[in-house]
């Protein structure tokens, strides 16, 4: 394999090159780009950086990038820290799909494609750093990513100012477009997305709350966080859709995470007459909830959370919520009728894949995962140069492909450079081999997939 190493100048960016960057001795300010230690902010000009220091003194550092003739995907995997379960079906389809990518295909397919990847450290620096390494040190064509509400964002704002094309999945598609302070009509340049939208959370959770009857009163659970805010945003969030249903939703304000005490959320929905709860909640905030819920007489009918949702099984989940029956969004499962393009593996074959080589249990973010490395591969293949930038984000603006996680349609989005998955409705039940089990109890915006349960709502 043919490689070189370039040393660029400060203030230009040649095509796939990063700049010199030079560290200044001086105190720092908070910047939102590090590179080797070195805080950085964005250049004036698309792809360049400068140290984001004051002082005296400059002591200028070269920074070289491997400059390669192989078509590289650089993924950026939480492996260590907080999010370290989430890059679980991350870490597993790169090691799978590695071998075969090495290998040329069929037609767009005779390409072939080396995987590398960086630890974000599930968080937003070790995310940015993970980027510059895999453009500067692998020589990464496109960077993926999946999952983390500040570390995803981390990721691609790197990749935006850097010029690399990011392709990544995880969390609503308005978070990540008006959480990055994203503008429809003008949309970002080298970064795309795909996932379901919080109108779709909402539409799939109304559907499960009218299983009690129309115009419910419904209980808010929802954080201080951009997740909270993103919900209650009375343009693009979850509320608005809810409302327009006909539903009350009582937001009794925020709570920072973690939560120490909803007693004043239990108090207001008791006074409100809440006989629904919903939630964006981590599982220890909302099996926190469902204590002091119960201790106080306070017992939903039915709790929807769109956070507590990845982790089937595994023994982590705190006492007593697995027996809320906590009914959740679903966006992939083994029983979705997709099949991979790069080699047909079904969703099924996946995950017992997954469960035979791990000796973990499937998540839902598996197909995601699989479907990452599905597109990427793909928008490399059909690039009209895999070797410029330009030409791999305008494939992948353009890509239409079936994957194991269903058609990702980058052109018919609801925004640009935004394709959507379609979601279902989910409930947890106690299950006989692994305390929970994650079961299927509505399907109207994938009737392919056949519910496997009735929805369970308390008296």
């Amino acid at each position: 394999m043919h490689s070189a190493r370039a040393s660029v100048i400060f203030r230009g960016l040649r095509k796939d090159t990063l700049p010199v960057i030079r560290r200044r001795r001086g105190a720092r300010r908070e910047s939102p780009f590090r590179v080797r230690g070195v805080a950085c902010q964005q250049g004036r000009r698309e792809g360049t950086l400068f140290p984001d220091v004051v002082g005296r003194g400059a002591e200028e550092i070269a920074v070289t990038l491997r400059r390669t003739d192989d078509l590289c995907i650089g993924a950026v995997v939480p492996r260590t820290g907080r999010l370290a379960r989430l890059g679980d079906p991350l870490a597993f389809a790169l090691e799978r799909l590695a071998p075969r990518l090495a290998r040329p295909g069929r037609g767009n397919r005779r390409r072939t494609f080396r995987l590398a990847w960086r630890d974000s450290q599930s968080d937003p620096d070790g995310a940015r750093r993970a980027v510059a390494e895999l453009v500067r040190d692998e020589g990464a064509r496109m960077v993926v990513t999946l999952g983390g509400t500040r570390v995803l964002p981390a990721v691609a704002d790197a990749c935006e100012v850097l010029g690399i094309p990011c392709l990544s999945t995880g969390f609503p598609w308005q978070a990540y477009v008006f959480g990055r302070g994203g503008d429809p009509a003008r949309p970002f340049r080298w970064t795309y997305h795909f996932a379901w939208g919080l109108d779709d959370i909402a539409t799939v959770f109304a559907e499960l709350w009218e299983h009690l009857g129309p115009g419910r009163t419904v209980g808010c659970l929802w954080n201080t966080g951009p997740q909270g805010q993103l919900l209650r945003d009375p343009r693009h969030g979850f509320a608005p859709v809810a409302a327009a249903r006909g539903h009350t939703l009582v937001d009794p304000g925020g709570y920072r995470e973690p939560a120490t005490c909803f007693e004043g959320h239990v108090h207001r929905f008791k006074e409100a007459g809440v006989e629904v709860v919903t939630g964006a909640a981590t599982a220890g905030d909302m099996a926190l909830f469902h204590r002091q819920a119960r201790e106080a007489g306070l017992r939903p009918r039915l709790i929807t959370c769109s956070r507590w949702l990845t982790h089937p099984g595994e023994g982590g989940v705190p006492d007593g919520l697995a027996e809320a029956d906590v009914a959740t969004l679903v966006y992939w499962t083994p029983r979705h009728p997709f099949r991979s393009s790069l080699d047909g593996t079904t969703t099924a074959g996946l995950a017992e894949e997954y469960q035979r080589t791990t000796g973990r249990p499937w998540l839902q973010p598996l197909g995601l995962a699989h479907a990452l490395l599905e597109v990427a591969a793909h928008a490399l293949a059909t690039a009209d140069d895999p070797m410029d930038r330009h030409a791999v984000a305008a494939a992948l603006g353009r890509t239409r492909l079936a994957t194991v996680a269903g058609l990702l349609d980058f052109t018919a989005g609801p925004t640009p450079n935004i394709a959507l998955v379609p979601l279902i409705g989910g409930q947890w039940r106690s299950g006989r081999r692994r305390g929970h089990e994650l079961t299927l109890v509505t399907n109207a915006r994938l009737p392919k997939v056949a519910p496997n349960a009735e929805l369970s709502v308390g008296p």
